[in-house]
C-alpha cells in the first residue's frame, strides 16, 4: 500500500557535504512510512518557475514523525536552484515514492555497492539488515575521494567498508567491481543492493550474478514526475514470465532485480519487448 503524501515542506537545514549538500526538510507525516530505497520527488524554481518537472532524490534517512534527509550534487538549474535556497524555504514535496529494497527474511550475508553519491540510501538500508541479523559489508566508489560520500556514517551502520577510487586518492584504486568478489566471499554474500550510475549497476549485476549473488540496484533513470504518469523513466526489465516489458522506474521501481533489467537495451525499446513498433510496419 503506498503511503505517499504531497506536502509543503519547510527546510530545516542545508550542509554542504565533500561535493553534495545535505538537505533536511520537515516532513511530521511522511517520515514514518520510509523504507531503504524510497525517494521523494521535489518542485523546484519555486512559485511561478519555468522549472516544471519534479527532481527526484533518494532519502538518505527518515526521523520518525520528524523528517527526511536527501543529498543532492548541483549539476543542473534544478538543483543548483534547491541548493541556493536558504533554510526555512518552503518547497511542495511527495514522498515516500517507488518500490524500495526487498529485505531478507532471514540473516544472510549482504554486500551493499554505491558510487558517489549513490551512498545515500545504504546507511539507512545496512542498519535494517543489521536489526535483521544480516552480516554487511560496504563497497563505496568514486572518481577521486572529494566524489565519495557517507563513508564515516557506514563505518558505523555497516560490519565493513572497503573503498575505491579511479584515480586511487582513497582507498583502493580502481572500480567497486574490482573489490565485489572479495567481499561477497568474505561473508559468503547471497545479497547485493546497489545505488549509482547506471554503467556500475549493470557491472554490478553482472559480477553478482556470476558469483551466484541475488542482485537488486536502485536505478538512476531521469523522473520528471516521480508517480507514473510522465513516462520519462522506463526501462526494459524481463518479468517473471520472460517478457521484457517497458516499465516505469518511478512505480515498478526504482529497485529492480539485476538481473532482470536490460542493460544493454536501456534508453531503447529493444523488438521484442511486449507491445514494441513492428519492424517495417504502418
Amino acid at each position: 500500500m503506498s503511503h505517499a503524501q504531497q506536502l509543503t515542506s519547510r527546510i530545516r537545514s542545508i550542509e554542504p557535504v565533500g561535493e553534495y549538500f545535505h538537505i533536511v526538510f520537515e516532513a511530521p507525516t511522511i517520515a514514518e512510512f520510509v523504507e531503504p530505497g524510497h525517494f521523494v520527488a521535489v518542485a523546484v524554481g519555486g512559485v511561478g518557475s519555468g522549472m516544471l518537472l519534479r527532481r527526484a532524490f533518494s532519502i538518505h534517512n527518515a526521523t520518525a514523525g520528524d523528517s527526511i534527509e536527501v543529498i543532492v550534487a548541483a549539476h543542473g538549474q534544478g538543483t543548483q536552484w534547491l541548493t541556493a535556497v536558504s533554510a526555512g524555504t518552503e518547497v511542495d514535496i511527495i514522498a515516500p515514492l517507488g518500490k524500495p529494497f526487498l529485505l531478507p527474511t532471514r540473516p544472510v550475508g549482504c554486500v551493499l555497492v554505491a558510487g558517489g553519491y549513490g551512498a545515500a540510501p545504504m546507511g539507512l538500508l545496512a542498519r535494517e539488515l543489521r536489526d535483521r541479523g544480516c552480516e554487511v559489508e560496504v563497497i563505496l566508489g568514486a572518481a577521486t575521494q572529494s566524489r565519495l560520500f557517507g563513508v564515516l556514517e557506514l563505518t558505523r551502520d555497516a560490519d565493513n567498508v572497503t573503498v575505491t577510487t579511479d584515480d586511487g586518492t582513497s582507498g583502493l584504486r580502481g572500480r567497486v567491481t574490482d573489490a565485489l568478489p572479495d567481499a561477497l566471499a568474505r561473508i559468503n554474500g547471497q545479497a547485493v543492493y546497489a545505488c549509482g550510475p547506471m554503467p556500475m549497476l549493470k557491472a554490478v549485476a553482472e559480477v553478482s550474478k556470476a558469483h551466484g549473488a541475488f542482485s537488486q540496484c536502485a536505478v538512476e533513470e531521469s523522473m520528471a514526475c516521480g508517480i507514473g504518469v510522465c513516462m520519462t523513466c522506463v526501462l526494459p526489465v524481463v518479468g517473471d514470465d520472460g517478457v521484457t516489458r517497458m516499465v516505469r522506474s518511478c512505480v515498478e521501481g526504482p529497485c529492480f532485480r539485476g538481473d532482470r533489467v536490460r542493460w544493454d537495451d536501456v534508453n531503447t525499446v529493444p523488438v521484442d519487448a511486449f507491445g514494441a513498433p513492428v519492424q517495417g510496419g504502418h
